[in-house]
């Protein structure tokens, strides 16, 4: 079976270096860690296993054949393209755009630039952003045509690019023609190949390209029918290889005529009230045979991927709540094939269908069967590097870079047998980081997809959009622009869209958006002028900090679910440190705002995209490592299902910041005497910067770098003991706010943890209404006390670590792929540090003494490499008592 490791040399990305924050005493770590341990590549690539399978007839990709030569078009670049496997060698790639052949050629295939073929055996790889290197043909070209339609009418042949030009005029992913001019409706998957199903200028056309031999050379072979038509159309062949030859072949009952145009070569068909046949032969060399029509193939005579292949699940043994039973991948399969999942969806009757990053489609069955045995069935393959999978009336549709294809089965083998392009009525470039990111259901049957954005070269039409395509298909409306890598997440009784996107240029911190009115929300590409937006940034329903969520992703509401206090609430996935998140949505006021709070951590793998499965009510994730990103699992590719056990929930179900302080709800009544201590919370409270800079750091409210901190001055408990109201002196809207908690039960089961909010506007508390006594509530700052007034124990610091969120910031143990904010503790205490102190380096060592003054003065030495730090390290002064301050001076020694 394929190992699950890979091997990889990771980069971090610039957001994600590792800062100093005025260090608990780290020696500096470098601003990008250079490489991890060495990590094996899955067995079942290690015999080089190609990513273009041989038995099947098509894969996708992009294709720049711009630099092959002065016999061929210098313009030839097809974003979208599905490239033939003919055999012996040859290659044909079809542009769905301009359904046109845009190249002819024998040799390897294509060069392996693309995400999906470039990461297959080599998964270090770097995701490339922008348009060079692009994939190219491999070989020697035949044929190539421009960038002009592939079939025209009218008297003169045309050699312009009849499509609105994108906002780049240069940039040729403008979409398709208009549909008055032509359409891929499918492609039918026959015995030898793939039959192409469109029309051109209102005629029906029917394409089957194979390969014959002749004189021992092999010959191309474009087969096509044309329905009845009114007026002449024209097949645009393109410019051949001086050597290459091209012959015409026609039906007794029809006609048509061969030519030369501008060095280009072209078949006249004229107007016919009956369906003629025609093939196109072309050669590498020597005269082209003069082959004759053949019927088109309707059919398959028997199903490609009969074999099933089992797996197990993993079951959690945690006494958590919520726990993650882990589904093993189908990796050790007959065809070798990788199995880099994105999203997971399900028919109404728990089936589940799953889709990969090397473009196939695989049914999954028994994910709800009590002996943890799942059944996994090939379905489809051949797709353009697709992310995620949507379902609509039992219908599969799939989201790629080629548009969205509804999957059919029509002859009940088990096996896809047509793509039907149901849409691609919106733009796609080649710029490698254009991700088909997300599709998903909305209300009346449309979609709402999120495509991908940090175009490098040029500007595109729907670069980092969020999008949402009629029901039929045929047309799509921006809903937001400006997004640098969006992902969404779709409320199907309400139609509410949400979205993320990636900290970096221009975007502060992780945000949580809605996405509407065709807003803009603040990406700008590198070559625009900096920042000059073209209306003002829609800001989020809440910001998020980077050390929490560095790399988010899809959201995930839980309708049908059997999940407790989740069921019908919305989830946010984290990708770089997997973990899933409650978004706690607060309309109490007439601004949408809204809290996150860890739901669970416990991941194997990096999750992208997931739902509820109908069967059991769980929430199923599936995902992959996205080159480029990083991710702290050592993982390629996984598949779990977050599951309740019917634990005790003690995850609030209300954060809402009010004009006297912070009301938190929690679903389990909670002990009386800590839910009334104001020293059970803590509150940090900070502002970003949007700029042209890589994300931001932390700012106070005097506009200096840090955070500031907010002490609670009262604390009060409910009538019915199940939510707090935590009175805290001064309360303003802020960009960002921490609110922290150690509490405990009724029945003494301790608990902390940590919300974070964006408080545009503070409701006003009203006791009674909220289920408290008729109180005043107590905003007296409270002093703190001077001497120690607890007990001082390891234990002690280690929950005071996570209450005052140290560690969001401070790992416990030194990991180069995890991207922290601040050193890692381990191995701290006693070690030898460079320091910078005032303007100058010089080395300490860390004691008691550095450790308590790094807490209460953290700028008084910052570790030599991180005075240029992004974040700066809030002081503990007055926030912490002495023996709070001395038990976490206990927990960081006690990490050797």
């Amino acid at each position: 079976m394929r190992s699950p490791s890979f091997r990889f040399l990771l980069r971090l990305p610039a957001a994600q270096t590792v800062l100093s924050l005025a260090l608990l005493g780290g020696a500096a770590l470098p601003a990008v860690h250079a490489a991890a341990a060495p990590k094996k590549a899955p067995a079942a690539l290690a015999d080089e296993t190609p990513w273009v399978e041989a038995d099947f007839p098509f894969f996708s990709t992009v294709l720049d054949a711009r630099k092959s030569g002065a016999a061929f078009p210098a313009d030839n670049l097809s974003p979208r393209g599905i490239v033939l496997n003919l055999g012996r060698d040859c290659w044909a790639c079809f542009d769905p755009d301009l359904l046109r052949i845009a190249a002819v050629w024998r040799g390897p295939g294509v060069t392996p630039k693309a995400l999906a073929p470039g990461s297959y055996h080599d998964v270090s790889r770097k995701t490339p952003g922008g348009q060079s290197p692009l994939p190219q043909p491999d070989g020697k070209l035949w044929l190539a045509s421009g960038i002009y339609p592939g079939w025209q009418t009218g008297a003169t042949l045309s050699l312009v690019d009849p499509r609105e030009p994108a906002p780049s005029p240069e940039e040729v992913g403008r979409g398709p023609i208009a549909e008055t001019q032509g359409r891929l409706d499918a492609l039918r998957l026959v015995e030898g190949g793939v039959v192409f199903e469109y029309t051109a200028g209102g005629a029906k056309i029917r394409e089957w390209t194979t390969l014959s031999e002749h004189g021992g050379q092999p010959v191309i072979e474009r087969h096509i029918t044309v329905g009845p038509t009114p007026q002449a159309l024209r097949l645009v062949l393109g410019a051949k290889a001086p050597d290459a030859s091209v012959t015409l072949g026609v039906d007794a009952a029809g006609s048509a005529e061969l030519a030369e145009e501008n060095a280009v070569w072209t078949v006249r068909v004229p107007a016919h009230t009956q369906t003629i046949s025609f093939v196109v032969a072309l050669t590498e060399r020597g005269p082209a045979p003069v082959v004759k029509t053949r019927a088109l193939p309707t059919a398959l005579a028997k199903p490609r991927w009969p074999q099933t292949v089992t797996t197990t699940i993993k079951r959690s043994t945690a006494k958590d709540a919520y726990v993650v039973d882990h589904i093993a991948l189908p990796e050790n399969n007959p065809w070798r094939r990788a199995v880099r999942a994105g999203d997971i969806q399900f028919f109404k009757d728990g089936t589940g269908v799953t889709i990969t990053l090397d473009g196939d489609v695989w049914i999954v069955r028994g994910l709800n069967d009590p002996a943890d045995k799942v059944t996994w069935r090939r379905f489809a393959s051949g797709l353009h590097e697709p992310m995620t999978i949507a379902l609509r009336d039992e219908e599969i549709f799939a989201f790629d870079k080629n548009g969205i294809w509804r999957l059919r089965d029509t002859n009940g083998d088990g096996e896809a047998d047509v793509h039907e392009l149901f849409s691609n009525a919106f733009a796609q470039t080649a710029d490698l980081r254009e991700f088909p990111a997300t599709i998903r259901l909305a209300p009346n049957g449309e979609f709402i997809i999120a495509k991908g954005g940090q175009q490098a070269a040029t500007l595109g039409k729907h670069n980092g959009s969020v999008l949402r395509v009629s029901a039929d298909g045929r047309t799509s409306t921006v809903l937001g622009y400006g997004f640098r890598q969006p992902n969404i997440g779709v409320n199907l009784r309400t139609g509410l869209v949400t979205s993320s996107d990636q900290q970096g240029q221009y975007i502060p911190s992780t945000p949580l958006h809605i996405v509407r009115d065709r807003l803009f929300y603040g990406f700008l590409a590198p070559f625009q002028p900096k920042e000059k937006y073209p209306s003002p940034p829609a800001e989020p329903l809440t910001w998020i900090p980077h050390s929490i969520n560095s790399s988010a992703v899809s959201q995930v509401w839980l309708f049908g679910a059997k999940m407790g206090p989740l069921n019908d609430g919305l989830v946010h996935i984290g990708f770089n440190k997997p973990e899933v998140f409650r978004v706690l949505l607060n309309n109490r006021t007439p601004r949408p705002q809204a809290a996150v709070v860890s739901i669970t951590k416990a991941f194997e793998f990096p999750p992208l995209n997931g739902s509820v499965n109908p069967s059991d009510g769980q929430l199923y994730i599936a995902g992959f490592q996205i080159l480029g990103w990083g991710n702290v699992i050592d993982t390629a590719a996984g598949m779990g299902r977050v599951r309740y056990t019917g634990a005790p929930v003690t995850m609030p179900s209300e954060v809402v910041p009010m004009d006297q302080g912070v009301l938190l709800r929690f679903d389990v009544a909670l002990d009386p005497k800590q839910a009334r201590d104001p020293a059970s919370y803590s509150l940090q409270s900070w502002s970003y910067q949007r700029t042209y800079k890589y994300g931001s750091p932390q700012y106070k409210a005097d506009g200096t770098p840090g955070q500031d901190a907010l002490t609670a001055s009262s604390a009060y408990l409910s009538k019915d003991g199940r939510s707090v109201f935590v009175g805290v002196p001064g309360m303003k809207p802020v960009m960002q706010l921490r609110v922290g908690w150690s509490l405990a039960t009724a029945a003494g089961a301790r608990f902390d943890d940590n919300a974070y909010t964006t408080p545009y506007e503070l409701a006003k508390f009203d006791p009674k209404a909220e289920g408290f006594d008729d109180l005043k509530v107590d905003l007296t700052p409270r002093a703190v006390v001077a001497q120690a007034s607890g007990p001082v124990s390891l234990e002690e610091g280690q929950r005071l670590a996570q209450l005052f969120a140290c560690v969001a910031c401070h790992a416990d143990t030194y990991n180069p792929i995890v991207a922290k904010s601040g050193p890692p503790w381990k191995g701290l205490f006693g070690s030898q540090r460079a320091v910078f102190v005032a303007g100058k380096t010089t080395k300490v060592t860390v004691d008691e003494a550095y450790i308590r003054e790094s807490i209460l003065d953290p700028s008084a030495k910052i570790a030599s490499g991180f005075e240029k730090g992004e974040y700066a390290m809030p002081s503990f002064a007055g926030v912490l008592t002495d023996s709070q301050v001395e038990s976490l001076v206990l927990f960081v020694k006690s990490l050797k």
